[in-house]
């Protein structure tokens, strides 16, 4: 009785040393959320490598316009829509973004910065740039946890946009999508990365953020 009990409760551990957090919304590529998937990615919710082997998109973006990386919402440019998080282990939060890319995920524009406490709740409000283009994009979810092992998480899933620049500019030129900063890349084997206990202060927020109450810390190296 005695092994068994111990062998369960080493499985036990193991689980939830592996149940970090993922997007469930847009469902991201292998995603199980995702009804287009064919081959689940059963540890999604594994940071990305530490060698940065697998940026951007965990390597899925790959199986855009396949049969498994069809589109899987329809947004309006200038509208606000929201992602959601679900998962287990939130390292005691940390800080997030959520951003797009139009080339297949080469580069990457934040649309909005989560500096504190991310990802403590499920749902999370973004509003596209009334100027974001048409058509085909990524969305990314990525993530800098407070504690534990320096690491960075990301998830991407293949949406629409509608609408355009043919929507009525009723915010200021500053929220143009050509004006967003960079994606903040770190602790995958570049010359950048975040303290352990506090919450990572990205350096180019771009102009749509919230800011929680917390400890928080610039990154650390060269960050651009």
């Amino acid at each position: 009785m005695k092994i068994c009990f111990s062998l369960a409760a080493l499985a036990g551990m193991a689980s939830l040393a592996q149940a970090h957090m993922q997007m469930s919304w847009p469902p991201p590529f292998r995603s199980k959320f995702n009804k287009y998937t064919t081959d689940i990615d059963y540890s999604m919710t594994s940071p990305l490598f530490l060698d940065g082997g697998n940026y951007p998109c965990k390597g899925y973006h790959s199986a855009l316009n396949t049969s498994q990386g069809q589109s899987v919402v329809n947004w309006e440019a200038g509208q606000t829509n929201n992602f959601t998080i679900v998962g287990t282990a939130t390292h005691a939060g940390g800080s997030c973004q959520a951003s797009l890319s139009f080339d297949q995920g080469k580069t990457w524009k934040v649309i909005h910065s989560y500096i504190s406490q991310c990802p403590l709740k499920s749902s999370w409000q973004f509003t596209l740039p009334n100027d974001t283009p048409s058509g085909d994009a990524l969305f990314a979810w990525s993530w800098f946890n407070q504690l534990g092992n320096r690491e960075m998480y990301m998830n991407c899933a293949h949406v629409t946009i509608r609408g355009g620049t043919s929507v009525i500019k009723e915010r200021s030129a500053a929220d143009s999508i050509s004006k967003r900063p960079a994606i903040f890349v770190a602790n995958v084997a570049n010359v950048c990365g975040t303290l352990e206990g506090a919450d990572v202060v990205f350096p180019q927020p771009g102009p749509d953020v919230d800011r929680a109450s917390g400890k928080t810390s610039p990154p650390v190296g060269n960050c651009g």
